[in-house]
Parts: structure tokens; C-alpha cells; sequence
């Protein structure tokens, strides 16, 4: 009997992306590899189960009324120096929690889509609380401090690009593999156009363009005014899909009831790959499951207002492979969606370009990677009764 791996994945709430990597790994096992029983932890939840609400609400309204900030201290700790060592050095965990669920799990090895969680991990192993894998999985387009952790066994990474930023940061080659940002199975089917527009009550030869604001629903209501007046767009299909923005998908559901466009107005959906394979371009915020998603799609995006820090070095990623555009305020996005509609070879090129960088097979070779996954770096064993005691 083939014995089985036991893979524990870690993930956290503070935007989709995280979760949709975890799931993304959780799908593709549970289809593709029988040998393989994963489960998914949501790490903030289970550190802090009264708290991470809280945390949650916070850290969103942190970043939607001060991005500034947010961006100031993502470049501050970009680096390898003393604000970023000070930043690691806080522990917003327990212990005692973490060797609990490793007790309970047992896995075989340990996955954090989530920074945290991946610094959590690191922690324990420096203490010699468990020598168990660890392998990361990083979600963005970016060589960020928070990622990088000296107890990390496995990286796995969404590009070249990202893999040779982490050796120049002296993370040994070996210990990464640029499989690509795990994208769920369905991404990665291929569809008939046609039928999903007919199936979704659309015309057949009428462009189609997604507009997503990222899983919190950020929709600029200048951009879709803009939309409404100006007399240069021919008749076009617009689904604008608000995420957990309820009160925004009621208001624009309103307000976008007449005029030459159609618009179907969305909350949350499950159902985005066939909204994506339907497009001719969507328009978003450069999240990194996001943008993978497409890219497999072979969808090309116009990147909008994206957050300083990770956003911000994804769209530079992006557009540095011509696979997207980005705009830089409302008028700009506007322009840049005329002249994309009255340009069609602009289309056609981007997604050549897709095809290049593209990696349908993302999650597959993570898997693949995660289970081949062996404990590399040393871990003290003197310490460990003493700091679980204390745990």
C-alpha cells in the first residue's frame, strides 16, 4: 500500500489570493494525486481565534484609507536590514498553538501560502519544535523580506524572475522552483467561447470586457461614469464583478440600468474562470492569482490602481512582459480601453505574449514539488523540550 502524504496547508485571510493558492493546491490533490491528503488551516484563524476578525478589518481598512503607508513600510521592509529583522521579530503568535496543530495533523509536510505562517514555521524549526518540510509557496511577483525565512526548506515561486531576485538574495538556487503561481483546475481547461457567451446571455459579437476590482470589490465609480458618457466605445458588453461589495453591486445595479453598454453587475462568484474565457480583457488589480488566472486563460488584462507594494511589482512584472497594460488614473484607463478596441492587433499580441510565460501546469508541478520535499536546513535539537515547555 503506497503510503500516503500528508501535506498541511496554511493559509490566511488577508485577501483571496492566499486562500485561492491553498485551494488551488487542495483541488489539484484531491483529483490528480490519490497518494496525497491535504488540508487547509487558515493560520491567522487558528493563532488567534477571537482576534483575527478584528485583524482582518483592520489591516483592510489600514490599506484601503492609508495605501501610502502601507507602501512606505513594504519598501522599508523590502530588504534584508535592521527595520525588516525588527518586523520578523514579532511574534503575533503562539507557540503552543502552532505545536498543537502540528500534533494533531501530523503532516508529512507543511505549505504557507501565507508570509506569516511561513515565518511562523521557521520560528518553530529554529527552536527545534519540529524538523517537519516546510515548503513556501509565494503568491505575488515579489522578493519580499516577509517571504524569505531561514528554516525554509522549498520555495516555490511564480517566474524567473522572482527566482533569480531570491538567489541574489543569497536564497541557494536548489531551494526554489519557479513552477508558477498555483491557479485551481479549472483555469486550466479550455473553452468555447460561443458557448459560454450563449450560456451567460451574451451576444456572440459583441466584445466583452471583466471588470474586477480585486476580492474586495475596489470598482472606481469615475471609471464606469466615464464609460456611460463618452460617445467613442461602439456598443459593448460589460460584466463588473464586486466582490464582497454589496452595497457597491446594489448601487451600480441601479445606476447601470440604461444606455448603448450592457452591464451585468456581479457579487462573488465561483464561476470566474468561465467569466474570464468569455473576455476579450479584463480590467483588474494586479493580484497575483488573479493575473496567473488570466495569463492561463490567455486573457490580456489593462491593470488598474494597483496597491503599493506587492500590486505595484506585479503590474511592473506584467507589463515588462507585455502582457498587460496598466493604467494610471481613470482617464487614462478610458483611453487605454478605446484604443485597445479600435486597435484589435493590440490584443492579438498580448496574447501571443501570454502563451510565453504561461503555466497551465502550475499547480501540478507544485505538487509535484511539494511531496518531493525533504528537510534541508539543519535543525537544533537542544533546545526543543525546553522551548515547548515554555510554549
Amino acid at each position: 500500500m503506497t503510503k500516503k502524504h500528508k501535506v498541511l496547508i496554511l493559509s490566511g485571510d488577508l485577501g483571496d489570493g492566499h486562500k485561492q493558492a491553498a485551494r488551488a493546491i487542495l483541488e489539484t490533490s484531491q483529483l490528480y494525486r490519490p497518494d496525497v491528503d491535504a488540508t487547509i488551516v487558515d493560520f491567522m484563524e487558528w493563532t488567534h481565534p477571537h482576534l483575527h476578525s478584528l485583524g482582518r478589518f483592520c489591516y483592510i481598512q489600514w490599506v484601503k484609507n492609508f495605501p501610502s503607508v502601507y507602501g512606505y513600510l513594504f519598501q522599508k521592509t523590502r530588504g534584508d536590514n535592521s527595520f525588516s529583522h525588527l518586523f520578523k521579530k514579532i511574534k503575533l503568535f503562539a507557540l503552543h498553538r502552532m505545536v498543537q496543530l502540528l500534533e494533531e495533523v501530523q503532516p508529512t509536510v507543511v505549505v504557507s501560502t501565507f508570509p506569516s505562517a511561513a515565518a511562523a514555521m521557521s520560528i518553530l524549526k529554529s527552536q527545534g519544535l519540529t524538523d517537519v518540510p516546510t515548503v513556501t509557496v509565494i503568491t505575488d511577483h515579489t522578493d519580499h523580506s516577509y517571504w524569505i525565512h531561514p528554516y525554509t526548506d522549498q520555495y516555490l515561486v511564480g517566474s524567473e524572475h522572482v527566482r533569480n531576485a531570491l538567489i541574489a538574495r543569497h536564497v541557494p538556487a536548489s531551494r526554489i522552483s519557479a513552477t508558477g503561481i498555483p491557479i485551481r483546475p479549472q483555469f486550466s481547461q479550455t473553452f468555447d467561447r460561443d458557448e459560454l457567451r450563449s450560456k451567460h446571455g451574451l451576444k456572440r459579437s459583441r466584445p466583452v470586457v471583466l471588470i474586477m476590482g480585486g476580492g474586495l470589490g475596489m470598482i472606481s465609480r469615475t471609471f464606469i461614469r466615464l464609460l456611460q458618457s463618452d460617445p467613442r466605445l461602439e456598443p459593448m458588453q460589460f460584466i463588473i464583478v464586486c466582490g464582497r461589495n454589496d452595497k457597491l453591486r446594489e448601487k451600480l445595479t441601479n445606476e447601470l440600468k440604461d444606455g448603448k453598454h450592457r452591464f451585468i453587475v456581479t457579487g462573488f462568484v465561483d464561476h470566474v474562470h468561465e467569466l474570464m474565457a468569455l473576455s476579450d480583457l479584463i480590467i483588474t488589480k494586479p493580484g497575483g492569482l488573479t493575473t496567473s488566472e488570466a495569463i492561463a486563460l490567455d486573457l490580456p488584462m489593462l491593470l488598474y490602481k494597483p496597491l503599493p507594494g506587492q500590486e505595484q511589482d506585479n503590474a511592473a512584472f506584467l507589463v515588462s512582459a507585455g502582457v498587460a497594460l496598466q493604467a494610471f488614473d481613470e482617464p487614462d484607463l478610458f483611453e487605454k480601453l478605446t484604443r485597445v478596441f479600435q486597435n484589435p492587433q493590440i490584443l492579438t499580441t498580448i496574447k501571443s505574449r501570454t502563451k510565453q510565460i504561461q503555466t497551465k501546469t502550475a499547480t501540478f508541478q507544485a505538487l509535484r514539488t511539494i511531496v518531493k520535499t525533504k528537510t534541508v536546513v539543519p535543525v537544533p535539537r537542544s533546545v526543543g523540550r525546553a522551548v515547548y515547555a515554555e510554549a
